[in-house]
C-alpha cells in the first residue's frame, strides 16, 4: 500500500546530504514551508544551495537557515528587502554566494527541469550583467540569452491538503512556486495542513499529482489515513 505520510519533521528530512541543492517554495511568507525549514536546520545538512524567490525575512524560516551558516549559495530573484538583514550581512561579509535570476527566468528554469527541457532562450537579461558568460542569439531581430534548467536534490513545499499518495491542492497565492518545484527535484517533501482520504480531493482541483511527491508531513489536527466510505444514495441502505 502506498503511504507517503511521515510521522515527524525529522522523518520528513531524513537523508538530506551536505552540498544538496534545495528548492523552497514561497513568495515572501505565502506558501513558505516554515516547519520543514526548521526541520532542515535541526537535521544539520551543510553547504547547501538554496533556490527561493527571495533571501529570507527577519530571522525566521529561510533567514534562520542562512543565519545557522548552512547555506553556501542562494539562487533567487529578490535578495534584498527591508527585513533581509541576515542575507545582507552574510553577503557583504563574503560568506554566501548569490546567483541573481529574474523572477520569470527563475520560474521557467525550474519548470524546464521538471519538463525535461535542456534549456531555453529568453530576451530577459539580454545585454545585462546577468547574461555574461552565457550563450546569446538573435531571434526575430531581438537578442536572447540561453538559460539552463535548475535541477534539485530536494524540494520543500507547502500545500493546503494532501492524501497518502501525495496528491496536493493549494490555497490561493500559497500555490506560487510549489507545483514546478515538486517536479524538478529528486525528492519532494510536502508540508500540508490536512491529510484527507483517497478520493476526497476532486481530481479537477489536484495541482500536484502524487507522482511528484515523495513524503507528506501533516501539521493539522485532523488527519484521515484510511479510505473514505462512499456516501449511501438517498433511499438506499447498506
Amino acid at each position: 500500500m502506498i503511504n507517503k505520510i511521515v510521522a515527524s519533521p525529522a522523518e520528513a528530512l531524513a537523508g538530506v546530504a551536505d552540498g544538496s541543492t534545495v528548492l523552497i517554495s514561497g513568495f515572501g511568507g505565502s506558501g513558505m514551508p516554515w516547519q520543514l525549514i526548521d526541520a532542515l536546520i535541526e537535521q544539520g545538512a551543510r553547504d547547501l544551495t538554496i533556490v527561493n524567490n527571495n533571501a529570507g525575512n527577519g530571522e525566521t524560516g529561510l533567514a534562520a537557515l542562512l543565519k545557522a551558516g548552512r547555506v553556501r549559495k542562494i539562487i533567487c530573484s529578490f535578495p534584498r528587502q527591508a527585513d533581509s538583514w541576515v542575507f545582507d550581512g552574510l553577503y557583504r561579509a563574503g560568506k554566501i554566494e548569490l546567483e541573481l535570476v529574474p523572477q520569470g527566468n527563475l520560474a521557467e528554469r525550474i519548470r524546464a527541469a521538471g519538463a525535461g527541457i535542456g534549456g531555453f532562450f529568453t530576451p530577459t537579461g539580454y545585454g545585462t550583467a546577468l547574461a555574461e558568460g552565457k550563450e546569446t542569439r538573435i531571434i526575430n531581430g531581438r537578442g536572447h540569452v540561453f538559460e539552463t534548467p535548475i535541477h534539485a536534490d530536494l524540494a520543500l513545499i507547502k500545500a493546503l491538503r494532501g492524501d497518502r499518495w501525495g496528491n496536493l491542492v493549494y490555497r490561493k497565492a500559497a500555490r506560487n512556486f510549489g507545483p514546478i518545484m515538486a517536479s524538478a527535484a529528486r525528492c519532494t517533501v510536502a508540508q500540508v495542513d490536512e491529510v484527507v482520504a483517497l478520493g476526497a480531493l476532486d481530481p479537477e482541483t489536484i495541482v500536484t499529482p502524487g507522482i511528484f511527491v515523495s513524503r507528506v508531513l501533516a501539521l493539522g489536527s485532523t488527519v484521515i489515513r484510511g479510505p473514505q466510505k462512499p456516501a449511501t444514495p438517498a433511499g438506499k441502505s447498506d
